[in-house]
């Protein structure tokens, strides 16, 4: 019987132990999107994990949504996460990038100026975002894409996916819940399009797909994971049949020979989230959502999915793996820190030594 602490092999991926750390935004890059200092001791502090997700990264300047959020783009990104990759492989540690294009979800105030904010459809998300300029603004109304341009967006992904085997990740994860740009092509409320990537369900999905499928052929399927939350509604997601539209999205993924599936528990009751992920992808499952220690700990037992991942748990955890094989107590975190620039509430947590 499988526990916690067993090795795993996902793909091309070795994990020393089945704990993952999940993605978590936290806004510590430079302006430019360049991570610095304070992301290498981050996220080498946390180099015990089996597998470290890193947060969501933009592949192009229009991807980007936040202050302060990371990308994969430039020579100096990939020099910025080359420190950060190497200081946790030289701890034992594996580590991939989650690349993540917000599509409607961003601002003027955010991005470089002459910068659109694009989608799928011109339909504006009803939501605010933090600006370190101007507070809270509401999401620009975003341009549709042409057919041309959304395979260019393909690429991108692609040579997003490039750059991160270049700055030293063992591989990548598409970002496709939270309501940005492949959720966006799937849900039926934020995809009005008429072309060969709207409409019908397989015309929804086909965005997440080709870019799974192109950054599979960069840099080979089994460095590439998965993450997906049926149900989820975050930044004004509607879709009139979610589970429907998941599971024609894990069919067709299952069909490449990813590495894994990160999958999120179902938000509503009626979608069993996990159940889903196991019958298509069997042996390459990660689990997240609402773990604790021995939660986790049964849900690999019982063969519910191969790996855990946690999120908040590491936020103020830095040794989360010491802590749950030892049985110590849990520390918890400072909200008001979450995604404030310096060190305060991201590298001042205590290890419990």
């Amino acid at each position: 019987m499988a526990t916690l602490f067993d090795p795993l092999q996902l793909g091309d991926l070795p994990l020393a132990n089945r704990i993952v750390m999940a993605p978590m935004t936290r806004n510590r890059a430079e302006p430019d999107g360049t991570p610095g200092d304070l992301m290498v001791d981050y996220y080498a502090a946390r180099a015990s994990a089996g597998l470290i997700v890193a947060e969501g990264a933009w592949p192009s300047a229009a991807g980007q949504a936040y202050c302060r959020q990371p990308g994969i783009v430039t020579p100096a990104h990939i020099a910025g996460w080359r420190r950060v990759t190497d200081a946790v492989h030289a701890r034992g540690g594996r580590i991939v990038l989650q690349l993540m294009h917000a599509g409607r979800i961003g601002s003027r105030h955010v991005k470089p100026e002459g910068v659109e904010t694009v989608a799928p459809s011109a339909i504006q998300a009803r939501v605010e975002i933090f600006t370190d300029s101007a507070g809270m603004q509401a999401c620009d109304s975003p341009r549709a894409l042409s057919t041309d341009e959304v395979r260019g967006v393909v690429a991108e992904f692609a040579q997003a996916a490039r750059n991160a085997i270049a700055a030293g990740f063992d591989g990548v994860e598409l970002h496709c819940t939270s309501g940005y740009l492949p959720m966006q092509f799937m849900a039926t409320g934020s995809n009005q399009r008429s072309d060969e990537y709207g409409g019908s369900l397989a015309n929804r999905v086909r965005f997440p797909v080709e870019c799974l499928a192109a950054m599979a052929e960069a840099i080979g399927p089994g460095r590439v994971g998965l993450r997906m939350n049926p149900g989820n509604t975050y930044n004004d997601i509607l879709d009139a049949n979610p589970a429907e539209t998941h599971l024609e999205l894990a069919r067709q993924a299952a069909a490449l020979g990813l590495a894994y599936l990160h999958v999120m528990r179902a938000p509503v009751a009626d979608i069993d989230a996990f159940a889903l992920g196991r019958e298509h992808f069997a042996g390459r499952l990660i689990l997240n959502d609402g773990f604790d220690g021995a939660g986790a700990g049964a849900a690999i037992a019982a063969g519910q999915g191969e790996a855990v991942s946690f999120a908040r748990h590491f936020i103020g955890n830095p040794d989360l793996v010491e802590r749950l094989q030892a049985g110590l107590p849990l520390a918890g975190f400072d909200r008001r820190t979450l995604y404030t620039a310096g060190a305060a509430g991201y590298t001042d947590y205590p290890t419990a030594a």
